[in-house]
């Protein structure tokens, strides 16, 4: 299994790239990923997906050092809901502590746990975005009103968690993407004329493998997006992909 990955800041940014991303061991079988994309209207946006990368981060080595010495495991569905759990604790307990205000917390997450055995995962959207799996998209679109987790900091957990619907449960997988909305934005600028569809460069970058026997694959196959087709990523884009070593037909 390859899990290659890709961070660019937006032609139209000009300070920070305000997307993040996350690929941690969580446990022996499992890792987390999550795609972040802070809130270009919320104050210094880059702060939020940085903060919750890092948090769900050290979630993670947490749990899989605990799982080490404890020897018990839960499965992926709990293990999802109790790193969600975690993350707004820890969350709410830095807003305290350094007076953040809510706008300061604004980033979408695109989070999942992968089993690297079965081949299986549990993902949740909050906010928007993409997935995309062996060859079927799916586009969390929200209007450019997503629904930011730092809204919902304060809420009681259980009920708020079981009322989220973005939910995609994979009992196994060849090929598997998640990525911030910016994978929509790419355009060419020098000859509109010539400007490939959202699905060419879904397409291109999450099911065609060319170059993915480099580490780099994404980060390369973003370039000649640019260089080769002129097509440049206007918002910022934080994509993970998962390439198993299961057979599948292209």
């Amino acid at each position: 299994m390859n899990i290659y990955s890709t961070l660019n800041i937006g032609e139209f940014h000009t300070n920070h790239c305000e997307d993040f991303l996350v690929n941690e061991q969580i446990s022996s079988n499992e890792i987390l990923i999550a795609v972040l994309d802070g809130c270009t209207m919320g104050t210094e946006s880059v702060f939020a997906s940085i903060l919750y990368g890092k948090i769900l981060r050290n979630i993670a080595k947490n749990h899989f050092y605990q799982e080490f010495t404890s020897n018990r495991s839960l499965d992926s569905k709990s293990l999802l809901k109790s790193c969600i759990k975690q993350l707004i604790a820890e969350t709410k307990g830095i807003k305290n502590q350094l007076g953040l205000d809510v706008n300061e917390l604004l980033s979408t997450l695109i989070i999942g746990i992968v089993n690297t055995k079965s081949y299986s995962a549990e993902l949740l959207t909050i906010g928007d975005g993409a997935i995309y799996v062996d060859g079927e998209l799916t586009e969390y679109e929200q209007d450019n009103t997503p629904d930011y987790l730092g809204y919902h900091l304060n809420e009681p957990f259980d009920t708020w968690y079981d009322s989220l619907e973005q939910r995609k449960t994979i009992t196994k997988f060849t090929d598997l993407s998640i990525a911030t909305d910016g994978i929509f934005t790419f355009k060419n600028l020098e000859d509109k004329t010539k400007q490939k569809s959202e699905s060419e460069i879904v397409e291109y970058l999450l099911k065609d493998r060319t170059f993915s026997e480099n580490a780099n694959f994404l980060e390369r196959k973003v370039r000649e997006l640019s260089k080769e087709m002129k097509h440049v990523v206007t918002d910022d884009l934080a994509i993970i992909r998962i390439i198993t070593n299961l057979q599948q037909t292209l």
